[in-house]
């Protein structure tokens, strides 16, 4: 249940019929789960402050951003692209991955990192929480430099409808004037020099809104849903229907989506699982497990050290939690040439242990099954393959 790293965001508007919203950053926060100690007495005298019940903005304005309290306590993405470039390698090679798009991206803090290391890198983020796409303008992709907002793209939409999300623009995109960021398209006919090597172009463009339909980008080397994003996807249809979107949107020379997913008895129950942080102290919550929909509720609540604040509900999600196997035939029947399963034990949430920070399990690494027998808890990251 949980990866030791990632986090993101607040109540977005409603994604399914049944009314269950979900956040953007979703799944972030459970993804270091497995690797948080049990709970602990939390001292009584602490105020609480209800995100839910205040709309999911920061109660008060000295408070740490819940978005910032989110990648501190639940991302790692430098672990995550060290993986995705090795099954990019493993399964597709031939060429250098250059081009990403993060699904549920949340505060697109793992499309920053992509682009970081390389001025030749592209990334796109899509979410629908418009207040986290806002302050990853703000607060990450600003750190990159200037360029770094013409080589990511950032999206606000359904990744059921990628076609319809408005791309964000930044106030140095504005004074430059409404720009599309253009380039080569990937094509069958081209060699693989080329395709390794596209570059974003910007040219005028009239309109003041521009849809992800009409802006001409890269076909994606590497498509990632993580911090068990998917899990916001309750119906098999929708799956389905994700995943073709996914290999639209993925390199005909050849392309890899990952997505991850945690499982285990504890994860069909009740739980509630604590980190500690310098600072404050991070606490994912899980209600009871509805065995016959599959459902559950996530909800991740911080304790600020300093401002003796509880900031409960700052994240919350509806999720169904899939099998390995539903996601294999999803993937399957939407197109991907393979499916492949990389997965790791992670330690009982029963174990009793004080936890400074990350590094709980950090020699735990992901190897490639066949079969895996059920553990209390594990993780899993998910690889399909498009060619």
């Amino acid at each position: 249940m949980g990866r030791g790293r990632k986090p993101r965001h607040a109540r977005s508007r409603n994604f399914h019929d049944d009314d269950e919203s979900y956040e953007a950053g979703h799944a972030d926060e459970v993804s270091a789960v497995n690797d948080l100690p049990p709970p602990e007495e939390v001292e009584e005298e602490e105020e609480e402050v209800d995100v839910e019940e205040k709309g999911g903005d920061d109660p008060i304005e000295d408070f740490p951003s819940k978005f910032s309290l989110y990648q501190q306590s639940v991302q790692s993405p430098k672990g995550d692209i060290s993986y995705l470039l090795k099954f990019f390698l493993l399964y597709v090679g031939g060429r250098v991955p250059l081009h990403f798009q993060e699904d549920f991206c949340g505060t697109a803090l793992l499309s920053t990192e992509w682009i970081r290391n390389d001025t030749r890198r592209t990334a796109i983020g899509l979410d629908l929480d418009l207040e986290a796409l806002e302050w990853s303008m703000e607060n990450n992709i600003s750190k990159v430099g200037s360029d770094g907002y013409s080589r990511l793209s950032l999206f606000h939409g359904n990744v059921l409808q990628p076609g319809e999300s408005m791309l964000l623009k930044c106030q140095l995109q504005e004074l430059m004037g409404n720009v599309k960021f253009e380039s080569l398209e990937d094509d069958d006919a081209k060699s693989d020099s080329v395709d390794s090597s596209v570059q974003f172009h910007p040219i005028t463009v009239t309109g003041e809104k521009l849809r992800k339909r009409n802006v001409q980008l890269p076909a994606r080397d590497i498509i990632c849903a993580f911090n068990y994003s998917c899990c916001c996807l309750h119906k098999h249809g929708e799956l389905v229907t994700y995943f073709r979107h996914v290999i639209e949107a993925l390199s005909k020379k050849g392309g890899i989506f990952v997505m991850d997913l945690y499982g285990g008895t504890s994860s069909e129950c009740g739980l509630k699982l604590q980190r500690k942080f310098s600072n404050f102290t991070y606490v994912w919550e899980q209600e009871e497990f509805d065995i016959v929909h599959r459902k559950t509720r996530i909800s991740l609540h911080f304790h600020l050290k300093k401002q003796q604040k509880k900031i409960r509900h700052a994240f919350s999600y509806s999720w169904r939690l899939w099998s390995l196997p539903e996601v294999k035939d999803c993937m399957e029947e939407a197109g991907f040439q393979s499916v492949h399963f990389w997965m790791r034990q992670m330690p009982d949430t029963e174990m009793s242990r004080t936890t400074e920070g990350f590094g709980v399990g950090r020699d735990l690494k992901y190897e490639e099954v066949s079969k895996f027998e059920q553990q209390d808890a594990w993780n899993a990251y998910i690889v399909g393959v498009a060619k």
